[in-house]
């Protein structure tokens, strides 16, 4: 007894667009890595297996086209939504490294499988009413889905296993028969554009907004004032889905080229206005806009409005648009992302040209005199700009120079020293002791008159790059109850980052011999007596908690900055803890890094604390380790 099919009013398509986009956004590009981190998989494990998703979604991408098994469309669709659920499942499981890098690889297949399958035959879903429409709502509809405020902060075990059940929806809905309408691609409205312009156009965009997404998420400034807070989500999710079904309605009436062109503008502007966090909530109108209308296109170029001969050619479109593009793409500007912090303005331009070229070329067949007359006018009156312009012979300053006039112009030197005075309880605190002929050399010389925080002679050996970062955005929140005020501002512009710079380059001679006379260190005996474990909970609460308990602002706030994520300390690892310490060697090793840090990490000392102080905080973690080791 057969089924009896259904009209394809074009629900299923944008259910099934709709469910793809939430399990890669909510799941792919957030739960999982939150997962990850929450299971010790970061720094330098993170980025193969990050690799491995993206070599997984690359192999998948170009191998679906060509692979005759399955030829079914729905069985394909099914076996893609089977991959992508099961893993959502296993993330839920303690991962290891090789676990997790073999879990990102089968999330990478399995979205390419059903990318590029769901591409090549929507319009067999999306129905023969208006399936570009089907497009947009499902797009929309899941961008929307993703910035619900309780979805989008919600646990990471909880979008995973709601990412797993949405996959299994749908697996429902490809058994249900469809009214199948006659395969062919909706033509576009105008002269088609060739395919590798397309393809430099789609990969330009989703470099952006890959690049944008990560700066955004990675920086807790523009994070604040572009998607938190439930208001700001839900505008998002409102802009996402107006863009949405916006970039439909273009697609259908214009054509590509001008979604793209627009994607690209709001992109564009949302990349610029992101260099200044004055300017991060209007770039979080710039930005759902763009990634919202070039995510339509996406998918209804390669379904519907690519000129291909058949399925098969539309499938290999599709191949090639999500490895490029959406794989590498992605990569591409989430690495861009990593190593420069922000997107620069010729990066921008040059993917303007990628994005514009097909317009570009069309105004220069008409007007081809009139532009290259233009063109010969402006390159004659900058060469002779060139050469007239006087000759300026002053040297560029470096950024540990612009960092320093930075600490002289905000009044550092009221309440820092750069002197540690010999044969004092500085060198203990601050030491090395810098040779006075080398202070006197200073242009001008900072060794300070009052002293109401630490010496910062040595800074650059004993706080990094990311603790002094933080320490300039809430000093108090990092260093107990600091009274020094938010020097947040600076980060606006160069200056925050020329200032960690030249802080970081403060190294005095003899630090290295400093930190071997550090590891010999050890609180007087008349100290350690006196040690009270209340005194070490609170010290531990006020200087410790915000990155060594799970739950702590500073780990919240930096989590994707840190060298190597603190550990909880209310369970472990203990990484520098040796497990074969004696009680009385990890008490030793306790005071050691709480009086001084650990070297080449984020592990800052609390050189300021009293002797019992440090003895106190130190008896108080032993027994919380104590009782974490005799946990089953």
């Amino acid at each position: 007894m057969s089924r009896a099919k259904i009209s394809n009013s074009g629900w299923q398509g944008a259910s099934l667009v709709a469910i793809t986009y939430v399990y890669f956004l909510i799941f792919a590009q957030f739960a999982f890595l939150k997962r990850l981190a929450n299971l010790g998989v970061a720094d330098a494990h993170l980025k193969p297996v990050m690799a491995a998703m993206a070599v997984g979604g690359i192999l998948m991408s170009l191998l679906v086209p060509r692979v005759s098994l399955w030829p079914s469309a729905s069985v394909r669709l099914r076996i893609g939504f089977i991959a992508c659920g099961l893993s959502a499942f296993l993330a839920l499981l303690p991962l290891g490294f090789f676990a997790a890098a073999a879990l990102a690889f089968l999330i990478g297949a399995g979205l390419g499988l059903l990318t590029v399958t769901l591409a090549t035959h929507l319009r067999r879903f999306a129905g023969d009413r208006n399936p570009l429409l089907a497009v947009g709502v499902g797009t929309g509809a899941g961008y929307l889905a993703c910035n619900i405020p309780g979805f989008f902060t919600a646990s990471a075990e909880w979008q995973a296993l709601s990412a797993g059940l949405l996959s299994l929806v749908g697996i429902g809905i490809t058994f249900l028969a469809v009214t199948v309408p006659v395969e062919g691609h909706e033509a576009p409205p105008q002269s088609p554009i060739p395919f590798y312009r397309v393809l430099a156009g789609f990969t330009a965009l989703v470099w952006l907004d890959s690049a944008a997404f990560f700066i955004i998420q990675d920086t807790p400034s523009l994070k604040a004032g572009t998607w938190q807070g439930s208001l700001h989500l839900c505008a998002n999710g409102l802009l996402h889905l107006m863009a949405a079904i916006a970039s439909a309605w273009l697609l259908r009436r214009k054509g590509v080229s001008p979604v793209l062109t627009g994607a690209f503008v709001a992109l564009g502007a949302a990349c610029l206005l992101l260099l200044d966090p004055n300017r991060a909530q209007l770039a979080s109108v710039f930005y759902p806009i763009g990634v919202s209308l070039y995510s339509v296109a996406l998918i209804a170029y390669p379904s519907l409005l690519a000129p291909a001969a058949s399925l098969e050619e539309r499938g290999r479109m599709a191949g090639w648009i999500y490895a490029i593009a959406g794989w590498a793409g992605s990569a591409m500007g989430i690495g861009m992302g990593q190593h420069l912090g922000h997107v620069p303005p010729v990066f921008v331009a040059v993917a303007g040209a990628a994005v514009l070229l097909p317009q570009f070329i069309g105004v220069f067949r008409k007007r081809s005199r009139e532009l290259a007359l233009t063109a010969a006018v402006m390159l004659a009156a900058f060469f002779a700009e060139r050469l007239l312009r006087p000759v300026d012979a002053t040297p560029q300053s470096t950024q540990v120079e612009r960092g320093r006039q930075v600490y002289i112009s905000e009044g550092c030197i009221h309440c820092h020293s750069q002197y540690v005075r010999p044969n004092s309880s500085d060198v203990p605190m601050w030491g090395p002791v810098e040779p006075v002929e080398e202070v006197r050399a200073e242009q001008p010389p900072l060794i300070g008159n009052r002293r109401q925080g630490p010496d910062l002679t040595n800074v650059g050996s004993r706080r990094s790059a990311l603790w002094l970062k933080a320490h300039f955005y809430n000093p108090a929140e990092v260093s107990g109850w600091s009274i020094m005020p938010s020097y947040g501002f600076l980060f606006r512009d160069e200056r925050g980052d020329d200032l960690v710079t030249y802080l970081e380059s403060l190294h005095a001679e003899g630090a290295a011999q400093q930190i071997e006379v550090e590891r010999q260190w050890q609180p007087s005996p008349a100290a350690m007596a006196r040690a009270n474990l209340d005194d070490g909970k609170r010290l531990y609460q006020r200087d410790c908690a915000n990155c060594h308990a799970a739950d702590g602002p500073t780990l919240r706030a930096w989590r994707s900055s840190f060298k190597r994520l603190p550990s909880d300390l209310a369970r472990g690892p203990y990484l520098n803890l040796p497990t074969s310490d004696s009680p009385q060697q990890r008490m030793m090793h306790l005071e050691q890094i709480a009086k001084y840090g650990i070297p080449e990490t984020d592990m800052p000392g609390h050189e300021y604390l009293s002797d019992e102080e440090i003895a106190s905080i130190s008896l108080w973690l032993s027994q919380v380790i104590a009782q974490s080791d005799r946990k089953p």
